[in-house]
């Protein structure tokens, strides 16, 4: 593997990822052919995936899944604005993925060491990056729930407010009407997951307990409330 902390020119970064290009197109797609071709004229993702910007979290590779398998939405902080504030990229890729695409699974995937949410708990370095700052007062409502029930000023406030944020945007999540009618005839199920990137391990939100717990650790934690439309 690469060092991530390399020292290289501009050039030598974009000839990396030209390399990449190529080795793709003469060693990865011939052995795969067929299902490029299948994919050419259609796709039907498994679940949505919705997850930070950060370059170390691959959604492919954490849930070992094929082109085709997610279809994924990035920004900072993993957020997801309420409907009506922000009708933006995020708005338009859920409704996109729940209507036109029929995704059965949206997973909202916050990660260990996250940026955006140390720029949540001191602001200050975000006066350069005006748009970043407004970008993140989704996440606001978060902060305010740890400043208030927490009392963890300490290591751990990081990893309990990237909690909270996956835990916050869900609820955005909720707030859209095609995710909100579905959830509520029981064909949209919703997850909230926190990535770990030193260990791999992934935690997942249980809304019937209030708490995340590791998946692979007993019955797969689910954030999704009880259908109330069950379909016949």
């Amino acid at each position: 593997m690469s060092n991530p902390q390399r020292n290289e020119s501009a050039q030598e970064a974009l000839d990396h990822i030209i390399g990449g290009v190529k080795r793709f197109r003469e060693e990865i797609y011939p052995q795969q052919r067929e299902l490029f071709e299948k994919l050419a004229f259609e796709q039907q993702p498994r679940a949505m995936f919705i997850t930070c910007a950060d370059s170390r979290i691959i959604p492919e590779l954490i849930t070992q899944s094929s082109p085709g398998d997610l279809f994924v939405t990035r920004n900072v902080g993993n957020v997801v604005p309420p409907y009506g504030q922000m009708l933006g990229g995020v708005s338009t890729a859920i409704e996109f993925a729940v209507v036109a695409l029929g995704v059965q699974h949206i997973i909202i995937c916050g990660h260990s060491d996250c940026g955006a949410m140390k720029a949540v708990l001191d602001p200050a370095p975000l006066q350069r990056m005006p748009t970043v700052k407004a970008w993140l007062r989704h996440a606001e409502v978060a902060r305010h729930v740890v400043e208030e029930n927490c009392g963890c000023a300490n290591e751990h406030t990081l990893g309990i407010l990237t909690e909270e944020n996956v835990v916050a945007q869900l609820d955005h999540l909720r707030t859209h009407p095609s995710v909100a009618a579905r959830l509520a005839s029981g064909q949209l199920f919703i997850h909230g997951w926190v990535y770990n990137i030193g260990s791999s391990e992934i935690r997942a939100y249980d809304a019937e307990k209030g708490e995340f717990r590791l998946i692979g650790d007993g019955p797969l934690p689910m954030a999704t409330p009880r259908p109330r439309y069950l379909q016949s």
